[in-house]
């Protein structure tokens, strides 16, 4: 199991050996052999938003009576969605995931679900369940995204966000709150924030690469830092948002602009004007670099660096910089906009 280090009032994750993690408790039963259903070769399937994805699920042979059902697990809601249901020869679909989801069945053994056009919100881990009595047995695999994770707040500052707020605020940038998954492998590369936010469980965290004094101190170990679970509706923080593959793209119109001004130049090209996570999406699948900050939908104005340079801000690393939220009328500048396939 990971240990927590409580440190004043911040919990540190702190990894257990590697020798511990898989041994399984004395006394505790080995996992039930498959009967049925074939040992899937990966667990994980990895895709892109907007892409056509499989989860494998193919039976050994063929018992009587029996019925595969697919499920999304919902860790936050304690509980599983069925997705659809099939006894090998009809099937029927279930919940919001319905017009999107068929059986690939390639041959009568297969009862892989595809998942056509993936959404962010497709993500986690999903179970293929063999129901056929007392043999009921299944199989987990987890769907990832490839992606980009970014720190958010609004114009009004730091911490002002409840949960709610903090994960309609990730929605309207087109994004989502990152699961911890996706948080800790940003972390892995090179994700440093000293602000704590929301993500998609109800927890808070903050990612930190270079320990420093305003961070938690200097003499704490570089990681993923949490807070844990908060109160949705009183706690006020950041929020950490994820994103994806762009169906569409993103370009840049110079001007000397204000914040009105620089809506109506995305909508006189047939655009709209980018939102935050459209841009990082930008940044991180397309290579978008540019030195000219630009306003986005949010009202804030940054600018997509991929190659690092003295004249670009002057900073070491990739990244998406930031200008804050700039007077609306009083300030000019370029616009990134939005084109949708």
């Amino acid at each position: 199991m990971h240990q927590f280090l409580l440190l004043g009032s911040l919990w540190l994750l702190v990894a257990p050996p590697a020798s511990s993690i898989f041994q399984r408790p004395t006394g505790s039963p080995a996992p039930p052999r498959l009967q049925y259903l074939l040992e899937p070769l990966h667990a994980a399937v990895h895709t892109q938003r907007g892409a056509t994805a499989t989860l494998p699920c193919v039976l050994r042979a063929l018992p009587r009576n029996y019925r595969v059902k697919w499920s999304k697990v919902e860790p936050a809601n304690y509980g599983e969605s069925i997705i659809i249901i099939t006894n090998g020869l009809y099937h029927k679909n279930y919940g919001p995931l319905s017009p999107r989801v068929r059986l690939r069945h390639s041959h009568r053994y297969d009862a892989s679900l595809t998942i056509t056009d993936v959404a962010l919100e497709d993500e986690g881990r999903y179970r293929c369940q063999l129901v056929n009595g007392l043999e009921d047995e299944s199989v987990s695999l987890t769907l990832h995204l490839e992606g980009v994770v970014f720190p958010y707040q609004p114009s009004n500052g730091r911490y002002k966000f409840n949960y709610h707020e903090a994960k309609r605020a990730c929605e309207q940038q087109d994004s989502r709150l990152a699961t911890y998954q996706q948080l800790y492998k940003a972390w892995t590369e090179g994700l440093d924030w000293c602000n704590a936010g929301w993500i998609l469980d109800g927890t808070v965290h903050y990612p930190i690469i270079n320990s420093r004094e305003p961070c938690g101190g200097r003499l704490l170990l570089p990681g993923v830092r949490t807070y844990g679970a908060r109160d949705k509706q009183k706690d006020r923080f950041d929020a950490f948002c994820f994103t994806s593959a762009l169906q569409g793209s993103v370009y840049f119109i110079r001007g000397h602009l204000n914040f009105k001004e620089a809506g109506q130049a995305c909508r006189n090209h047939g655009a709209a004007i980018a939102k935050v996570g459209q841009l990082y999406s930008a940044w991180k699948f397309s290579q978008l670099d540019r030195c000219d900050g630009g306003w986005l939908a949010d009202g804030s104005v940054r600018y997509p660096i991929t190659t690092p340079r003295e004249r670009c801000g002057g900073l070491p690393d990739p990244g998406v910089r930031s200008f804050g939220f700039p007077s609306k009328e009083l300030r000019t500048y370029g616009t990134y906009c939005f084109a949708g396939k």
